[in-house]
């Protein structure tokens, strides 16, 4: 039977659109699969109004943060290296006049991401209350924190660019000397904790997100992959830290 949310979708797209049902177009949506109508010539404004314009969004942003993720754990664990490894891509990037337009490009994304998420969480309150005789459904863990988990991220973001960018909470803070600064970092407990807490809601984040914007592209993927991606993230990440920490790293 189809879920409120789902229906409301669907409907959103004729309403908005008068949209052509097309019997060849369909896609799997969540667990349901529905026929979908077709999208012929639908201003770009008018489709991100709707909820399935929204849920895109997300999905490509999404997508975007996550390639970023992935190459970023890939420089981090550059430290193991040596140590003139980390500083030398660092140096790397600046030279060849990535950092700023990176910068930039992921501002964007983190913008358009929470805009739209936001937007869809106040969509689903108020679509709620038509169906307040309804049983609430339990999703996963990870599912059911997915804002607080952004948000730990979100604040983890701001003292990662204080600490290790900017330099003011760097118990080292010099700049380009980024093995010394990741050092003199993770050699407290306190910051490997904070760390940890952030790469686990990270891990929780992609777990999820990664199956829901497939699902949202229309990309038939099992949970499994979400879970896999989410496990190489934070064993990744988390490599760092506790190397330092231990001793194995100096």
């Amino acid at each position: 039977m189809p879920r409120p949310g789902h229906c409301q979708e669907v409907c959103e797209l004729l309403e908005r659109h008068s949209l052509r049902l097309s019997s060849s177009s369909s896609r799997c949506i969540g667990r349901l699969v529905a026929w979908v109508p077709s999208v012929d010539g639908v201003d770009t404004i008018r489709l991100y109004r709707s909820t399935i314009g929204k849920k895109a969004v997300m999905a490509v942003t999404g997508g975007v943060l996550f390639l970023y993720v992935i190459v970023h754990m890939l420089g981090n664990l550059s430290i193991f290296a040596g140590p003139g490894t980390l500083d030398a891509y660092g140096k790397f990037l600046r030279d060849i006049g990535a950092v700023w337009p990176v910068r930039a490009a992921l501002l964007a994304c983190v913008v358009l991401h929470f805009v739209a998420a936001y937007q869809l969480t106040a969509r689903a309150r108020k679509a709620r209350g038509r169906y307040e005789h309804r049983r609430v459904v339990q999703g996963s863990y990870a599912a059911r924190t997915m804002r607080w988990g952004g948000v730990i991220i979100g604040l983890f973001v701001v003292y990662h660019l204080l600490d290790l960018t900017v330099g003011w909470l760097n118990p080292n803070g010099v700049h380009g000397a980024i093995h010394a600064n990741v050092v003199a970092d993770f050699q407290h407990w306190y910051v490997v904790l904070a760390y940890a807490v952030a790469v686990l809601a990270l891990g929780f984040h992609i777990r999820h997100g990664v199956w829901s914007a497939t699902q949202t592209l229309g990309v038939t993927t099992s949970r499994v992959v979400g879970l896999a991606a989410a496990v190489v993230v934070c064993g990744g990440f988390l490599s760092v830290p506790f190397a330092v920490f231990t001793g194995l790293v100096s």
